[in-house]
């Protein structure tokens, strides 16, 4: 399992959600990927972003300026959603 960074602070929409779903296509099931961001948007398109591939979102952390998103890689099938 690899965990890699992703720094998409400063960019706006809708670049971290393209750049978030690019970075992904390399992962393996399993790998997971944290996104740093600081567009207030993200916080939807994200999720949204990862509802449409399959894999699994949380949000980390939301500050009043930086939002970070752990995203966990899966196969695709049905064990899509939000992280409680």
């Amino acid at each position: 399992m690899a965990h890699t960074k992703l720094d998409l602070t400063g960019l706006k929409c809708p670049l971290p959600a393209l750049k978030t779903r690019k970075a992904l296509k390399s992962l393996q099931p399993g790998d997971r990927l944290e996104v740093h961001c600081t567009d207030p948007l993200s916080v939807i398109d994200i999720p949204a972003l990862i509802r449409e591939t399959g894999d699994r979102v949380e949000i980390a952390e939301q500050a009043e300026r930086r939002i970070v998103f752990l995203i966990e890689k899966t196969d695709g099938g049905t064990s899509a959603g939000l992280l409680a």
